[in-house]
Order: structure tokens, then sequence, then C-alpha cells
């Protein structure tokens, strides 16, 4: 798969090519239907399939602070893509510039100009353009003029609900884990490379894997029983924390990982961390012995919690 970043770094394609557009924040199983639906259709017409992402995400460029949490980092969105099967993935810059462009001036700078569009896929509740003025009857209207067809794909639903990277923000915010798995197909996974911490872990006498959040809004934070991979055949039954650890005044947002029935050194990998069932909120303790309390609290939980899962799955 090609990354390309930015119009002025696309390559021109005599063939053209067949592109949807989102963020695929997630890629639950509505971007993956949509993902599906963009490769089979480019394959047989000879065209490469194209994924347009803005960064910033819309949303944060509007909001900040305040803009819905992020559900994948950049990498992770960029890896699930390639597993996709997708051939190009095309970045452009979300900057005042972008929001500015007409409905009109996209289809025609983007879609026409810079990526010789043939075939356009995309969700039915997309829009573009200043003020959203564009939809999926608008790029019909300029379809003939500028010589793509293009085709909505309907939302995927469970249960009568909309599969939708809010839906699954919710279902995060309220650690329903089955949900979860429902809207993404697997469950939902961190990662990050581990960097080196403040030992406190150590100290207390749990380790821990350090690894930054690096997003503006964390989807997750409390304390969770958790699986982590880092190589096939790695998996460990964990303790994971995410958030700010108040009880020692931390200021940068992360993901605090104890392995069970570890020891290693993790410095320099990067861990996949999957996120089975949450434990507790994260709390400010009034001592360190009463957090190192908890914290055993947390991981005799947890081992009860993966000794039910095992007899599950039996």
């Amino acid at each position: 798969m090609q990354l390309i970043r930015g119009l002025h770094n696309l390559s021109p394609d005599e063939r053209g090519r067949a592109v949807t557009i989102g963020n695929f924040d997630g890629v639950h199983i509505g971007h993956q239907a949509i993902l599906a639906s963009l490769r089979l259709s480019a394959q047989p017409l000879g065209m490469p399939s194209t994924v347009v992402l803005f960064e910033p995400q819309p949303m944060e460029f509007f909001l900040g602070d305040r803009a819905p949490a992020r559900l994948m980092r950049w990498h992770d969105k960029v890896e699930a893509l390639r597993h996709a099967g997708i051939d190009e993935v095309l970045v452009l810059r979300f900057d005042e510039a972008m929001r500015s462009l007409t409905a009109h001036d996209f289809v025609e700078r983007v879609l026409a100009q810079g990526l010789g569009c043939r075939l356009l896929i995309i969700g039915d509740d997309f829009r573009f353009g200043c003020d959203r003025q564009g939809d999926f009857a608008y790029l019909q209207k300029c379809a003939s003029r500028y010589g793509y067809t293009v085709q909505d794909t309907p939302s995927v639903e469970i249960a009568g609900e909309r599969i939708s990277s809010t839906l699954l923000r919710e279902a995060l915010t309220v650690a329903d884990f089955e949900r979860v798995y429902q809207c993404l197909g697997h469950n939902f996974v961190m990662s990050g490379r581990v960097v080196q911490g403040d030992q406190l872990g150590r100290t207390l006498g749990v380790p821990t894997a350090n690894i930054l959040l690096r997003r503006q809004v964390s989807p997750l934070q409390g304390v969770y029983a958790v699986k982590v991979r880092w190589q096939p055949g790695s998996d460990f039954y964990a303790v994971a924390n995410v958030g700010n650890r108040p009880t020692v005044a931390g200021q940068v947002p992360r993901l605090e990982v104890h392995l069970l029935d570890f020891s290693g050194d993790l410095y320099g990998k990067r861990l996949h961390v999957e996120f089975l069932c949450k434990l507790r909120e994260e709390h400010k303790f009034a001592s360190l012995e009463a957090l190192k309390a908890a914290i055993a609290a947390d991981i005799m939980q947890a081992r009860k919690f993966f000794a039910q899962r095992a007899v599950k799955s039996l």
C-alpha cells in the first residue's frame, strides 16, 4: 500500500482511481463494508483503490480538545487500511484552506483534477465542502460533468442500531465490550511502543510497560483487564491503567500495563493491548500504600475474570 501526503505528491494515473473519503476512525464493520466494496469494485476496472483521509480530523480542527475521542492513532488506522487490501491512502491536511473549499471546488480540484476519480464510493451519511454543503445528491449531479460514477453504501446495523464511530465511543464509555466487539468484529485495541517510565510500578512491586497515548482525548479511562501481544505467540494477560495517574500528580495521559506472570525487557517493543473488561475507574488514593493495595485487588479481580473466561471458552 502506498501512503501519499498531499495532492501535490499524487502521481497521475491514466486508469483513473476508485475512491472513498472519510475519517475511518476505528475502522468498524460499517467502514469495513465500504472498504470491501471499494476494493472489489476497483479490481475488475483495473484501477487502484484509494482512501482519502484528513489530518487532523475535521472535528479536531473545529473543536480541539473538545473533539470526540479518537478511536485510533494514525499509525493504527494506516495499518488497518493496509490490512483491508487498499492500494493507496491519500492524506490531505485539514486546515483553513481545506475548510473553505466549496462543494464545487472540492469536486473539481480534489476529485476530478487531483485524483482523476472515476468511481466514488461513500457512506450514506457523507458530507463535504464548506458548511457541509455537499452530499450524495450533489455528487450525482456532478458525476457526468466530471466523468465519474458514484455509489453509496447503506449503513450496517446491529439490533436496529446503525454502526458508527459515535456508537463505538459510547460503548467504550460504558465499558460494553460485547457491543464494542460487535461494532469492530474484534476486541478494541490500543497500541504503541514501550517508553521509559518513572519506575513507580517497579517500586510498588508491579512493574509496568508504559505507552504514551498521543491523543487529544482518550476513548477509555480507568483500570482494565486486557490481553497483550507484541509478536505471534506472545499473548499475556495483564492489568492496564489508562489515565493521568492522579495519586502521583501525573500530567501526561498514558497507558500503563502490568503483565501477569511475565518477566523480561519490553522497552522499545510495540505492544497491542486488547481491552476485555473494566475493573474500576481511576482514583486518587491518599497514599502510595493505598494505591498498592488497590493494584493488588485489581490483579486479583483480573485473575478471576481471566479464569472465568477460560472456563467459558471450553
